[in-house]
């Protein structure tokens, strides 16, 4: 007679999962959330101006009779916000960014975070005069998807020592464009030719925009005090006087 404990345990089947409805494609019901903003930006050919010490402070003397609102000078960063950007990917950067361009007014900190993210403008050497130049201004005071800023943006020529100054327009954001585009390059004809009528405007013509090197070694303008963020700069971003190199 075999005894019960002796026998051998018979092995469960494998349970089967359950069968799989097969979904269709096109019967799925799915959730889908999308951002499309769009920034634009206009920027012309250099104008050389004469050399005087106070060029850069009467950049907003060229938006008379254009600027909507009250002009805002910027200019070039000193060393300390050398890595400032306007990327929350990079949060040193964004910080840095944050701490250079906090006091600003909400018109100034959205052309600076538009036109700096498009590469349009570069404040290790150069000095810009922003004002909102057509449309309006939204609660908060930031421009609306269809309004233009921008203004003058001026640096000093590494090789001529001469004052190279352009115009830089912007717009755009989430909203339907409209004729934005076509108002912003009859604002730059208008611009332009204001630039060119300015006492001391000499010549028209593409400037290659230099690039700035970062590095430790850096002196500070015997004359007025500046560190730029460029080691290699020959002429100060802010007073434009020539650097005591040793």
């Amino acid at each position: 007679m075999p005894l019960p404990f002796l026998r051998g345990r018979r092995r469960r089947a494998p349970a089967l999962p359950p069968p799989r409805v097969p979904l269709p494609p096109d019967q799925l019901e799915l959730e889908e959330q999308s951002l499309s903003l769009h920034y634009r930006a206009l920027s012309s050919h250099g104008v050389r101006m004469p050399v005087k010490s106070d060029s850069p402070l009467s950049l907003p003397m060229l938006l008379e009779g254009f600027h909507a609102t009250s002009v805002e000078l910027i200019e070039p960063l000193p060393v300390e916000f050398s890595e400032a950007a306007p990327g929350v990917v990079r949060p040193d950067a964004a910080l840095q960014w944050i701490n250079a361009h906090h006091g600003r007014t909400p018109l100034a900190r959205h052309a600076l975070m538009v036109l700096e993210t498009l590469d349009s403008i570069d404040l290790a050497y150069e000095t810009f005069a922003v004002a909102l130049l057509y449309g309006d201004l939204d609660g908060e005071g930031f421009p609306r998807f269809d309004a233009i800023f921008g203004g003058p943006v001026s640096y000093w020529d590494e090789s001529s020592g001469e004052l190279i100054v352009r115009m830089v327009l912007g717009w755009g954001g989430d909203g339907v464009r409209g004729d934005t585009q076509r108002i912003a390059q009859r604002l730059m004809s208008r611009l332009l030719g204001n630039l060119l009528a300015s006492q001391g405007a000499t010549e028209l013509g593409r400037v290659e925009r230099p690039v700035a090197v970062m590095g430790d070694h850096r002196e500070a303008c015997s004359h007025c005090g500046f560190t730029a963020i460029d080691r290699r700069a020959y002429y100060c971003p802010k007073c434009g006087m020539r650097m005591t190199r040793g």
